[in-house]
């Protein structure tokens, strides 16, 4: 999928491997994400690009000088349970300076053709509310928030 951001070309593709370019773009974007995020180093951003159950989809930009540099990141996980394919978005970043211009809602909709793909029946995903425009984009895309119940169980006492 192609995007264009005058006077760059975006494109929307499916990242397999780990090099300089992607290991920087994790390192700068996932810390947009929240205060407390780790930032992820060489053995993080291989190890989830490898891992069976994620596909992790990249915005790149190419400008007029063939400079490229990726403005997002969104990985998808697809689960086979006992109980059907399912799948979830997490991690969906945008670069500050590319806020706007439809990167977002591109990588979502890679996203959930791949889900859709794999045979899930749904997608889920999280958002803070402090993120109003992502929520925003969530529910123009068909998302609509839900009473799940999650629990979570912090896990310090197992290491």
């Amino acid at each position: 999928m192609i995007v264009n951001m005058d006077p760059m070309n975006i494109t929307i593709e499916v990242i397999k491997s780990a090099d300089e370019l992607i290991i920087e773009a994790f390192a700068r974007l996932i810390p947009l994400l929240s205060n407390g995020a780790p930032t992820p180093d060489q053995d993080r951003v291989t190890r989830v690009l490898a891992h069976p159950a994620n596909t992790v989809f990249a915005a790149r930009a190419v400008d007029a000088s063939e400079d490229q540099r990726i403005l997002g990141l969104l990985t998808l996980v697809t689960l086979e349970l006992p109980t059907g394919t399912e799948a979830q978005i997490e991690d969906v970043v945008v670069d500050d300076a590319a806020r706007g211009h439809g990167l977002g809602r591109a990588m979502m909709l890679g996203a959930l053709d791949a889900a859709a793909r794999r045979g899930a029946r749904y997608v889920d995903l999280t958002s803070a509310p402090r993120r109003v425009a992502a929520r925003r984009l969530y529910q123009s895309l068909g998302f609509v928030p839900r009473d799940t119940g999650v629990f979570r169980h912090p896990l310090d006492e197992f290491r």
